[in-house]
């Protein structure tokens, strides 16, 4: 898997699906995941866009050498479009991966031409969730990746559903890229006041099941981004809504993608 180093000496891993001559598409990944949750999305419209994955810091083949937030991720994702000459992509982010999304939307508006935002929220963690995220941040941190936790896991954000070969990942993690994820989910900032300083096109799509955010949080995103297309519900549908559900979002992702770029 090829690797960059940014300025400031940051590895970042990715895959390149495409080529030059096709419309750029940057893909972010959940909490915990890396760039493979987009397998779906590569088969279904891989060769209607040139689509770029990146494991994010502290996931996959990305490390994180210190404490980050998803500011940091955003210049990250930055830099590899630069890397790559990229001068404006669209982005499609679930849950984590919308964090950074946004946050690339506000830190650079001319790089990003459209957003589709999936499972994801622009508020800061409830402050009962922190600290329940980082209870088991300490728990991994005595005891390793215990079966308790990898259920939980797997009932937040997979709706309960098993994927052995995501829970042999999970379990594989190093405890400091662990504990260094939890604490930039717990402690991230709150951005809905930003809101309408987006300012390309964008798409968001909300599983009514998802045991991490209610649809409120998705109808907030909507109402604060100025060209936000009418909010889509799946039916069912569950947190890592690219990943668990993507032959429901996939036309809405093609559709949209086809619209603005």
């Amino acid at each position: 898997m090829p690797t960059i180093t940014t300025d400031h000496g940051q590895q970042v891993h990715y895959r390149d699906h495409g080529s030059d001559g096709q419309p750029a598409v940057l893909l972010l990944h959940s909490f915990f995941m890396d760039g493979e949750m987009f397998a779906a999305q590569v088969a279904d419209f891989g060769g209607e866009f040139r689509l770029i994955t990146m494991d994010e810091r502290a996931h996959g083949g990305t490390p994180a050498d210190a404490p980050f937030d998803y500011w940091d991720v955003a210049h990250d994702a930055l830099a590899l479009l630069d890397h790559l000459g990229i001068a404006r992509a669209a982005v499609i982010g679930t849950s984590q991966g919308g964090f950074i999304g946004m946050r690339m939307a506000l830190l650079a508006p001319e790089r990003v031409a459209a957003l589709a935002l999936l499972g994801t929220s622009a508020a800061a963690e409830a402050p009962e969730v922190a600290a329940a995220y980082r209870q088991s941040a300490a728990i991994w941190a005595e005891q390793g990746p215990v079966d308790a936790l990898i259920e939980q896991t797997a009932a937040i954000c997979l709706g309960g559903a098993r994927h052995p070969e995501w829970e042999r990942k999970w379990r594989a993690y190093p405890t400091e890229q662990v504990l260094l994820a939890i604490e930039a989910l717990a402690g991230r900032d709150d951005i809905v006041a930003r809101l309408p300083e987006i300012t390309c096109p964008a798409l968001v799509l909300h599983g009514t099941d998802d045991a991490a955010y209610t649809v409120a949080a998705a109808e907030q995103i909507v109402a604060g981004i100025p060209k936000s297309e009418p909010l889509v519900t799946v039916e069912r549908g569950k947190h890592f809504l690219s990943f668990t559900n993507a032959e429901a979002v996939d036309p809405h992702l093609r559709t949209f993608l086809h619209a603005q770029l």
